[in-house]
């Protein structure tokens, strides 16, 4: 039995005449930049969020930086933001002329932790990026009331959180501005690049949509330069078409998770903390494999056809790109501790129950 980390093949064979229809229909308009079906998706989305603004651009690393320069960050600015996540969160702070500032992790949800924020303020902090890792939010109330105590900004990094809820609110709806990545294998995927900006702020959303479109709103009225950065037709038209269909795959995804938990119940792995009042939606479903043993671990599950994943191997402090900061891995001993042990298990809408039992049948095989 082979089982892959994600299968974007049979999701797509699910919906195969929906998104068909919806690509045929921006061929047949070629309504390829910009047009209606950028528009129809972008007011689906921030409904979805509980926004009143989102601003289609090329990918969730754009959106990153698009949002931190309409908020003002630049020059002279200091971002804090998580110690484990992939590149392009702290990346986009240096793309905007920032300082990236890392705060470590909590150990049972691997997202920021709310404790280690406040001691990395100083009078050049604008901002914090909070990620909302594998899915799960992060935990905003004490981010929100630092935040408010500093007069400092939030941008919600959701690029793996689209739906997820903390306390009732969706991903998204919480911070200044948040923002998504569309990429193919994220819970909302297009069938390339692609992003969005998310906010309830007018004036942000029209100061975001300029800069990513050359720094203007008419086709030659540039107030400012800008990028270029626009979500095309035919990705906005096929997660248009995707989105409908999200709560049910959300669904699925967590009910995998739960399946997963209760076949590793007691096999020595650490399976995912689901903090209170919290509705995660498993982008990802990472473990903890402890003792070393994670690489002979992975091998033995590969030998049994199924693939893993590790998000992330290297804590972004620890990078090379990052070697200028100085750190140290004690610095950030729960970001590295974490990427030392964690293991992603294949986790997507379609994975079957019979698929699952396999999975955890192999790794208890290894465990015992």
């Amino acid at each position: 039995m082979n089982i892959p980390l994600v299968d974007l093949k049979t999701q797509y064979d699910s919906i195969r005449d929906e998104i068909d229809r919806a690509i045929d229909e921006v061929i047949s308009s070629s309504a390829f930049i910009g047009g209606p079906f950028v528009g129809r998706f972008e007011k689906s989305f921030a409904r979805y969020c509980g926004v009143s603004h989102c601003v289609g651009v090329g990918n969730g690393t754009d959106a990153l930086r698009i949002a931190l320069q309409a908020l003002g960050v630049g020059p002279g600015d200091e971002v804090i933001t998580t110690a484990l996540s992939f590149i392009a969160t702290s990346e986009a702070i240096t793309m905007a002329g920032a300082k990236v500032v890392f705060a470590d992790i909590n150990h049972d949800t691997y997202n920021i932790d709310p404790a280690k924020i406040e001691k990395k303020i100083t009078a050049a902090t604008k901002a914090i990026v909070p990620v909302h890792l594998y899915g799960q939010p992060a935990d905003m109330d004490p981010i929100l009331e630092i935040s408010k105590k500093y007069g400092l900004k939030i941008i919600e990094d959701a690029a793996q959180a689209h739906g997820a809820e903390y306390k009732g609110r969706r991903a998204g709806s919480m911070g200044d501005m948040a923002c998504f990545s569309f990429y193919p294998g994220k819970n909302l995927g297009a069938y390339g690049d692609g992003g969005a900006i998310v906010t309830n702020d007018e004036t942000l959303a029209i100061k975001a949509r300029m800069f990513a479109n050359h720094g203007r709103i008419d086709k030659y009225d540039h107030e400012m330069e800008g990028v270029n950065s626009r979500l095309d037709g035919l990705q906005a038209a096929i997660l248009d078409a995707k989105l409908k269909h999200l709560e049910e795959w959300t669904e699925k995804r967590r009910r995998n998770a739960c399946l997963y938990n209760e076949g590793l119940r007691g096999s020595g792995l650490v399976t995912p903390t689901e903090i209170e009042s919290v509705r995660a939606v498993y982008h990802l479903y990472v473990v903890r494999v402890e003792n070393g043993k994670r690489v002979a671990f992975q091998d033995h599950l590969k030998s049994k056809g199924i693939a893993t994943g590790i998000h992330y191997p290297i804590a972004l402090p620890n990078l090379k790109a990052y070697r200028y900061l100085n750190h140290n891995a004690s610095d950030f001993p729960e970001a590295t501790k974490a990427s030392q042990q964690i293991v992603s298990l294949p986790l997507f809408p379609e994975l079957t129950e019979e698929q699952i039992r396999h999975i955890c049948d192999t790794a208890l095989e290894f465990l015992r």
